[in-house]
């Protein structure tokens, strides 16, 4: 995945590009990234790559005859607007991406520390 930006609460923006490897944008604390000397050159993102696109609706409370009433509620859909911004960082992501040597390639393979490997001990 490639690092976007630090997001205000302290999180990692990180995606793919979904066109590549099928990573979504989404935000990722920095313990679970293991950072490498690969560097791309990226355009200005779009403002709209907050927190606050990432902040999930309020469930409502169930009173107690709502309890036992079997859910018939619908599973949350990926908006419109998600979609929209996701092909919108694909476009700028993929050029620089193919720029870099074998990129792209790296980013399509699976990526797992194995019996005996170290990520500390490695030369990314």
């Amino acid at each position: 995945a490639v690092v976007l930006k630090q997001l205000p609460s302290g999180l990692l923006l990180v995606t793919g590009p979904y066109k590549i490897n099928g990573v979504p944008l989404r935000r990722v604390d920095q313990a679970y990234v293991i950072a490498t000397s690969t560097s791309v050159e990226l355009p200005a993102l779009p403002d709209t790559l907050t927190d606050a696109l990432f902040k999930r609706k309020a469930k409502p409370t169930k009173n107690e005859k709502e309890m036992f009433v079997e859910n018939t509620a619908e599973e949350p859909k990926i908006s419109a607007e998600k979609i929209a911004l996701q092909k919108e960082d694909d476009a700028l992501v993929v050029p620089a991406d193919k720029r870099v040597d074998m990129l792209q390639t790296n980013l399509r393979s699976e990526n797992t520390l194995r019996k005996g490997q170290y990520p500390h001990e490695m030369k990314f």
